[in-house]
C-alpha cells in the first residue's frame, strides 16, 4: 500500500530560523535588536568605571600623570601602540568575515574568523606581559605596592630638564623644570595607587571580555567552515562582529585614557 506524504509546517519552515518566527528577516531584526540592548548595558557598565577614573583625576591629576608614565615608559608604551595595532586589525578582519558570510563565501568568513581570533589571543598575551611588568615592579594595588623616590618617573623628568636647562642657562626652561620637580616631589604614592587600581580594573574587565569572546567567535568559525552561513543566513556571524567592534571601541578610548593623556 502506497504511503500518502503529508507536507506540514514543520517541514516547510526554514531550518536557520527559529520556530517562534515567522522568517529570516524578523529573527535577524530581533537578535539585532537583542545585542544592541545588551550593548547599551555594557557601555552602562563601563561608564561608572570611565565617570570614576575622571572624577579621581581631577583630584589627583599629578599622581595620575605620574602613573601614565609607569604603563608608556620604555617598552610599556611600544607595547600598548603594538596591541592597539592588534586589535585595530582585528576588527577589520572581523568586518571582511561579515562580508564574506553575506556574499556566500562561508569557508572565507571561517578563515577570517581564526585569524580574528589568532590577533585577539596575541592582544591577550601582551597584555598579560604588560601584567607581569607591574607586578615585577611593585605596581599592583595592594599590600605590596611600592613607589620609592627614585622610582617617580615625574620627579626623573622633571631633575633631567633641569640639569639640560641648568647647562643652557635658559631661565625660562630652568623655571619651568623646577615646577616639574616640585610637582614630582608633591605626588603621593597612594593617590598612585588608585591610579593603578583604574588601569587593572579597566583594562582586567576589557580582557575578560575578550576571554568570553574568543570561545563565541571558534565555535562559529567551526560552524563557518561548515558552509553553515550564506547570503540568506549570517546573523550569527554579524551579531559576533558587533560584540567583538564593541570591545575594539572600548579600548580605543582606555588606551589614550591611561596611556596618552598627561
Amino acid at each position: 500500500m502506497a504511503t500518502e506524504t503529508v507536507s506540514t509546517d514543520h517541514d516547510e519552515h526554514d531550518p536557520h530560523v527559529a520556530h517562534h518566527f515567522d522568517d529570516a528577516e524578523q529573527q535577524f531584526e530581533a537578535a539585532n535588536l537583542g545585542m544592541w540592548a545588551f550593548l547599551t548595558t555594557e557601555v552602562m557598565f563601563f561608564g561608572g568605571f570611565f565617570a570614576g577614573y575622571a572624577i579621581y583625576r581631577s583630584t589627583y591629576p599629578l599622581a595620575f600623570i605620574e602613573g601614565s608614565l609607569h604603563l608608556s615608559h620604555g617598552i610599556g608604551g611600544i607595547l600598548g601602540f603594538v596591541n592597539t595595532l592588534f586589535l585595530l586589525c582585528s576588527s577589520l578582519t572581523m568586518v571582511l568575515a561579515v562580508h564574506a558570510a553575506q556574499t556566500n563565501n562561508s569557508r572565507g568568513a571561517g578563515k577570517l574568523i581564526v585569524i580574528t581570533i589568532i590577533l585577539g589571543t596575541i592582544f591577550l598575551g601582551v597584555k598579560s606581559f604588560e601584567y607581569y611588568e607591574k607586578f615585577k615592579h611593585h605596581l599592583v594595588p595592594g599590600p605590596n605596592f611600592h613607589l620609592a623616590d627614585d622610582e617617580r618617573l615625574l620627579l626623573e623628568h622633571g631633575e633631567e630638564e633641569l640639569k639640560a636647562a641648568q647647562e643652557s642657562g635658559d631661565e625660562a626652561a630652568i623655571e619651568h623644570a623646577e615646577a616639574i620637580v616640585a610637582h614630582g616631589k608633591a605626588v603621593q604614592p597612594k593617590h598612585v595607587r588608585i591610579f593603578m587600581a583604574f588601569y587593572f580594573g579597566m583594562t582586567g574587565l576589557h580582557a575578560l571580555h575578550m576571554i568570553i569572546g574568543i570561545p563565541i567567535l571558534g565555535i562559529y568559525a567551526y560552524k563557518a567552515f561548515q558552509n553553515s552561513y550564506s547570503s540568506e543566513y549570517y546573523t550569527p556571524v554579524e551579531m559576533c562582529g558587533l560584540y567583538w567592534h564593541f570591545v575594539d571601541i572600548v579600548w580605543v578610548f582606555l588606551y589614550p585614557l591611561l596611556y596618552l593623556i598627561r
